[in-house]
Parts: structure tokens; sequence; C-alpha cells
């Protein structure tokens, strides 16, 4: 089916089809002259029989009125398999990692797709163990289900998905799939360079939107990395690590494709189709037999308010919810992660056991109270508690500390090894502390340790790392 730009209005490209039926919503329209460079639509509205409107995929520099264009009749389709496994590809699945492109027999599958039927999915809970104290203690993940780290500006959340991804691979052995919505050069880099250095690239597919790109594409580069994850869950029956960051950024291109489509603005400016594109993004994530999509994901959270609605319309579709803390951060307290707003579905006793269940809330409890106390220390100092308040703010603030704890991906920039602890060993180092066993070790004994045999060894050699 061919046609004829006949305007072009930033990423927004109106198409005229004379005589013929319209290309359906959602499919795809490659613009360009005949051998030369191809510009990738898709198509968003049937404004009159013989006219749609579309959003570029790519930078519509160069592209003039008269252009012809064809029209595919699918959605974009992106390369998937094996070929990706330590590649970079965009949104239209080209390759942008100067290695040179696919080969021909390669399989494609399209960015568009329904989720997998209720009857379909589900598994048994299980819990995906990261490594980190403070998540497999207090907000544990579960495999193919859905996690999100918030966070305003500055708090950690690249890192924590760094650590995640290099920790997990290593220790689950799956496929893992990057998706980059809105990233800077200098972050995508970064994360290309720990991949390759931590040996874990060649079973990692990386897609990227970057930042400096139309809308069109950070808005659909989510929808790439699923079509490729879900090729690895259906068709290799891998289990997959889905990463994305920045889902913020997701609905913020969204809102700006919905301004250039002229759709009236939601609440607080968003597009009054919020909802249902996240709800299309996150439902597609989900386990599928004997093998699943485990998502984590990472969300700016707007002058760190969490009502915002790109935040809040989030937040039902997650199994896991990991809040990231600026007063965590600026106390130096990394993974600056709230113990106390952060939780999952997965801490439940029939699911993490009875006595992981009990210690959560032991160290919830403690810590809680501890903030309650925190004004009055302030304003009084701590020798006006009673005997019992100062023995419980004393364990809490080690507790806090203990749970802090050095990442492999920091190495070059703290010079502090990192550190990967089995559940286990996070489970008895809490117990102990709120038993009091380390109520005579220095506070400093416990900052950005390992298991309680280090904080031991610490204490002995006076509280130094």
């Amino acid at each position: 089916m061919n046609g004829t730009v006949i305007g072009v209005a930033g990423s927004v490209v109106d198409v005229a089809f004379e005589g013929g039926a319209l290309p359906p919503l959602g499919s795809g329209i490659e613009a360009g002259e005949a051998g030369g460079p191809r510009l990738v639509l898709e198509v968003q509205q049937h404004v009159s029989p013989t006219l749609v409107r579309t959003v570029a995929l790519q930078g519509t520099s160069g592209l003039a009125r008269g252009a012809p264009v064809i029209a595919t009749g699918q959605p974009v389709m992106v390369p998937v398999g094996d070929a990706v496994l330590g590649r970079i590809i965009d949104v239209i699945g080209e390759p942008v990692d100067r290695l040179g492109a696919f080969p021909e027999n390669t399989p494609r599958r399209p960015i568009h797709r329904a989720a997998p039927p209720m009857a379909r999915q589900g598994r048994v809970p299980e819990v995906f163990w990261t490594g980190i104290k403070v998540i497999d203690l207090l907000a544990p993940l579960a495999q193919g289900g859905k996690a999100a780290m918030f966070g305003g500006a500055g708090v950690g959340k690249t890192v924590l998905i760094m650590e995640l991804i290099r920790t997990t691979v290593e220790k689950y052995s799956g496929i893992s799939v990057f998706a980059g919505i809105g990233e800077r050069s200098r972050e995508g880099h970064e994360l290309l360079t720990e991949l390759r250095q931590s040996g874990v690239l060649a079973r990692t597919a990386l897609v990227f939107g970057q930042m400096n790109e139309p809308p069109g594409a950070r808005w659909r580069v989510g929808m790439a990395a699923l079509a490729v994850a879900e090729y690895f869950r259906d068709e290799k029956s891998e289990n997959v690590l889905l990463l994305m960051d920045n889902v913020f950024r997701f609905v913020q291109a969204g809102g700006e494709v919905s301004g250039l489509l002229g759709r009236l603005p939601s609440r607080v400016g968003y597009q009054p189709t919020q909802a249902s594109e996240i709800a299309e993004l996150e439902e597609r994530i989900a386990s599928v037999g004997a093998a699943s999509v485990t998502a984590i994901q990472a969300v700016y959270v707007p002058a760190d308010d969490f009502t915002d609605p790109a935040v809040a319309e989030t937040f039902p579709h997650l199994d896991s919810t990991i809040v990231l803390s600026r007063e965590q951060a600026a106390a130096g307290l990394y993974p600056a992660i709230d113990p106390l707003a952060s939780g999952s579905v997965l801490l439940d006793a029939a699911v993490v056991g009875a006595s992981h269940y009990a210690l959560a809330q032991e160290v919830r409890q403690a810590i809680a109270r501890y903030r309650d106390l925190q004004e009055i220390i302030a304003l009084l100092g701590i020798d006006e508690l009673s005997r019992a308040d100062r023995q419980l703010v004393g364990r809490a603030r080690r507790l806090m500390r203990f749970l802090s704890q050095p990442f492999q991906v920091t190495e070059a920039f703290t010079g502090k090894p990192g550190r990967s602890v089995d559940i286990a060993d996070t489970l008895a180092g809490c117990r102990a502390i709120l038993d009091g066993e380390g109520d005579a070790w220095a506070e400093q004994s416990f900052y950005m340790a390992g298991d309680l045999n280090e904080v031991r060894s610490r204490a002995g050699q006076g509280g130094k790392p």
C-alpha cells in the first residue's frame, strides 16, 4: 500500500493514501526514497477516509512533503533470539553498536502484542533472591513478578539496577534484557562497560531509546524490549530478567506524543491515556508455563512527590515496591532504601517462612520506634530517654547500618569490594543485633559490611572497615 507525505510537524507526520484502505492503527509505515534511508512511522489516527496521522520513531529531519511511503500493514518488527545477545539495538531493531547488521535469517517479532491470557499465566510464588540484604529481608522480589524502585534524582536507582543485573545474571544464569528509556549517552556507556567487564554481556540484550531521540522512540522502546524478552520466554523457555530504566520517561514520552497529536491533557498535564499505556506495558510481563519474565524497573519520582499520577498509576501493577529515600542517601546509608516504605506481597509467612516474616516485622518496628524518637533526641538529647528506649535506639541504628552494603559496580569509586549476602546470613545478623549481641560494638563496625562475621571481625579491630 503506497502513500504520500503531505505534512510534517516535528515528530507528527500526515500521510495520504488515495483510493484504498487505510493501514491499521499501530502498524508501521516506511517513508523515504527507494534505495535510500528509510524513516519508520507508526499509525496513530485515522483523520479522514484518505489521511492517517503517524508518529515518527526516528528523527524527521530531511523528510519533505511529497515523499513516498509504503505501509507494511503490521506492527514494527524487531530482531530477537540469540543474535541480539551482546548487542545494542534501537527501537526499530537497528544495531547501534557498530558491530554490523544482523544475519538475514534472524527471526523478528512485532513490538505490539497482547498480554498472555489469564488461563496461561501464573506459577507458584518463588522468591528471587538478590544478595542485597535490605531487599531480601524486607521487600523480596518475585520470580516472574514485577518490582520497581521509586526515587527522586540522585538517590541511586541506576546504580541499584546495574548491581541487580550483575548479581542476578551471575546467580541465575538466565537471559537479561535491558530497556534504556530516555537514557543519557553517559549512562548507556557506563552500563555497557560494566556489563563487558563483569562478563555478563554475552547473555544480555540492550534496547535503547536515548534522551535525544524523538518521543516516539522513547515511547516504544519498552515494547521493543518486551518483544525480545517474550521470544526467549515463549520460544526458548528461558527465564528472563527484564530491566527498565526509566518508566517515568516512558510516561513522559507518551505525554509528548499525546500533545503532538492534539489530545487534551488530563490531570497534572499528563495524557488522558496514561493508565491504559502503563497497563499495556506492565500486563505483558508475566510467567507462562515453566518460563518467566521477571521485571525490575526504575521509576523517577518528580520532586519526590509519590502522589504524582505517573508514580501512582505504576504502584497497582507491582509485586514489590522499593522506595529510595533522600534522607538515607544524605546519611550515606547505601543502598538508600527506606525500610519502612518498601514492601512486597511475598513478605508472607506462607512464602518466606514464619521466622523470616516475624524477624522482618521486628526490624521494621525497631526502626519505626527509632524514627518516632528522633525528634525528642534532637531537642532534648538521648539521655532523656528511658533505658529501654536508649537500648532500642542503639540497636535500630546498628540495624540501619548493617542493612547498608557495598556494591560490586561501585568498587572503582569507593575502593570497597562488593558484597553479596545470602539470606540466611542476613537473617542471622539481624537476629543477633536485635538480641543485643552487638550492643558493645561500635556502630561503625556495622557500616558497609557483609555478614555478621565481618562485623565481628571489625569490632575486634576497633570498628575500622
